[in-house]
């Protein structure tokens, strides 16, 4: 297996192994952390895929989510990647991309990008993974692991590579549709497990300044929850809740394999 992973193409029903990597861009993507054969909401990841690669045209995508299930391993930390790429030919737009997972954390730092958000399709996850991950070096840079991106006006839509929710009091808080950000699965399982607890969740407009105080945390698929430590320019709170809730979201881990 290559640093980027085995490809495979699905074509005339199955999955077939391809030995080189494509230089195109992605029309549409999803990836999702699958641990010793489990992994979490694997149907919101194929409904999100299917979503979004229906805008564009019709494909068997059930038999292409039943052929990556069958080739996903069972033993080992995996982070697969549905690929759909609309510029190949017809028949052959589906891959998969099977990678071994990357480094997991619970905490992380945060850096406020300066920059403005040049995302072509933020709600649409697969066009900006580039730049994204561009954003993501650059935050580096900075001595930070993670960065935020703002609106035009100063208002934070999303993180480079995940969603941005923070804790104050008894309400989880996030970004509200008037700016564009991804509509991230852990973000909507978060808030399903924050209601079940007894806490309020809410979405408003907020800039970095309005969450001083807050118990700020990162959300993705690879990496669950992660509590923010520091951010740069921003004091945040301590912090304290995110392990009960990283505790409920692993129980949530399922069989890939029906």
């Amino acid at each position: 297996m290559s640093v980027n992973g085995d490809f495979y193409r699905f074509d005339s029903g199955e999955l077939v192994q391809i030995a080189h990597a494509l230089a195109d861009s992605l029309t549409v993507a999803d990836s999702f952390l699958v641990n010793e054969g489990q992994t979490v909401a694997l149907e919101r990841h194929f409904k999100r895929f299917s979503d979004s690669v229906e805008s564009h045209e019709e494909l068997n995508l059930t038999a292409f989510f039943e052929a990556a299930r069958s080739v996903i391993p069972k033993r080992g930390l995996w982070f697969p990647r549905f690929e759909y790429r609309g510029v190949q030919p017809e028949g052959q737009r589906l891959y998969l991309r099977l990678r071994k997972a990357p480094e997991r954390t619970e905490t992380l730092t945060l850096w406020t990008c300066t920059e403005p958000d040049n995302r072509e399709s933020p709600l649409v996850k697969g066009p900006d993974l580039s730049l994204c991950q561009q954003l993501r070096r650059t935050a580096n840079l900075h001595g930070a692991d993670e960065a935020v991106l703002l609106s035009p006006d100063g208002y934070i839509s999303d993180g480079a590579l995940s969603s941005i929710v923070w804790l104050r009091g008894n309400t989880l808080y996030a970004p509200d549709d008037s700016t564009p950000w991804l509509p991230g699965i852990t973000r909507g399982i978060v808030f399903d497990l924050a209601q079940q607890a007894g806490l309020e969740t809410r979405t408003v407009r907020a800039k970095p300044v309005d969450l001083e105080g807050s118990e700020v945390w990162s959300l993705s698929a690879l990496q669950g929850i992660r509590a923010a430590t520091a951010w740069k320019g921003v004091e945040i709170a301590a912090p304290r809740l995110y392990q009960p809730f990283r505790k409920r979201l692993a129980m949530l881990m399922q069989p890939i394999a029906k």
